[in-house]
């Protein structure tokens, strides 16, 4: 039977643009998916960009207007990857015409815009997705069934970590990432460890922050500086509904760490250690292993991992980032097409509501309620 047709258009083509196309392509051929994907039209900054990149990737058509895309009857769904400013506009066009929308993070540069995404997405009835992929390995999954099934007993500490080094460099160039109608390290990476903690530990529900920017200008590209507001690391105390405790960083002046998305959980009767720089292992340790034969034992994902098998056969083969992607657009396109949605707007929002949080926290030095 002939599946039907759903007509992708791409705004953007940076790192993620080509993500989303990766996953676009991977997850059909992955995943008995309800849909036919079809890389329709991809918009770039200029027709001679778009039109390259639509020879690279395999769209159809290009355009260097975003419009374009969301008033174009023919598209089913919107991919948005471009800066974090601009997700707004992008995707209420996209809402009020009627099209599904997959957004990277952060969803919006205040949780203010998030929330006016979220309704109108809802009241819309279209389904959405923000780009949370670290979510989608197997190993988190894992993780998530270990702790619920009581494996580790009562939770009592998690610490959580997301650094890089992309922006360590103070001679590097003032981005949008700079700016503070959309950026600094809490959003940008922060944000992974934040989704990752309420993923694993449920609902945070005080915070306590500090946000520094330690490099407090960068050249502006024109032969002068631009002054930083924006963060370049943030930590945070944490209090979970659950009772237990912990803490997150986001840090993207980590000197050396090219992709440290990191946590640890502590229990009552064991603990999970994980690192996204060797995302396919999950190390445990149990109470219930004989004294003189304790220790974190390494577990190596495969075939029982789901979906792990669906991509190879062998455990400890490995599966990588794109892979993860591809999971991601599975659980989007099945969204669609009746599921439920696994990160819609309404969870964007709340991961930026979070980091509002730890933001007006650092700023008042003292403890919060998350709203």
């Amino acid at each position: 039977m002939t599946k039907p047709r759903l007509r992708i258009g791409l705004i953007g083509t940076g790192f993620m643009g080509k993500a989303h196309v990766f996953g676009f392509t991977l997850a059909p051929r992955v995943f008995d998916l309800p849909y036919e994907l079809e890389l329709h039209t991809v918009a770039d900054i200029t027709p001679a960009a778009a039109e390259a990149a639509a020879r690279r990737l395999g769209f159809a058509h290009s355009t260097a207007n975003w419009h374009d895309i969301v008033t174009n009857p023919e598209i089913d769904l919107v991919s948005i990857t471009a800066p974090n400013a601009l997700h707004k506009d992008m995707a209420l066009a996209a809402i009020a015409a009627g099209k599904h929308v997959y957004c990277e993070k952060p969803l919006a540069p205040r949780a203010s815009d998030a929330l006016e995404m979220t309704l109108a997405a809802e009241a819309r009835g279209v389904k959405t997705q923000v780009g949370f992929n670290y979510l989608c390995n197997p190993m988190l999954a894992l993780a998530r069934q270990m702790i619920e099934a009581g494996e580790l007993g009562e939770i009592r500490g998690y610490r959580g970590l997301h650094a890089e080094d992309y922006m360590a460099d103070a001679a590097a160039p003032f981005t949008f990432r700079h700016d503070p109608a959309g950026g600094g390290a809490l959003a940008d990476i922060g944000s992974h460890a934040l989704a990752t903690a309420e993923f694993l530990c449920g609902p945070i529900s005080r915070v306590m922050g500090d946000c520094v920017t330690m490099i407090a200008e960068r050249p502006d590209g024109k032969g002068g500086t631009r002054r930083v507001e924006v963060d370049d690391l943030s930590r945070a105390f944490l209090r979970f509904a659950s009772g237990a405790t912990g803490s997150v960083e986001g840090n993207w002046i980590a000197t050396g760490r090219k992709m440290q998305h990191d946590f640890e959980v502590y229990g009552t009767r064991g603990a999970l250690a994980f690192s996204q720089e060797h995302f396919n292992v999950l190390n445990f340790f149990s109470t219930a292993d004989a004294r003189g034969r304790q220790g974190f034992r390494r577990i190596e994902a495969g075939p029982d991992h789901a979906p792990y098998g669906l991509f190879c056969v062998a455990a400890g083969h490995q599966i990588g980032f794109n892979d993860l992607k591809a999971i991601e657009v599975a659980g989007f396109v099945n969204a669609i097409a009746g599921a439920p949605e696994p990160f819609s707007f309404r969870k964007g929002l709340r991961i930026q509501t979070l980091i509002e949080t730890i933001q007006a926290s650092s700023r008042a030095q003292a403890w919060m309620d998350v709203p």
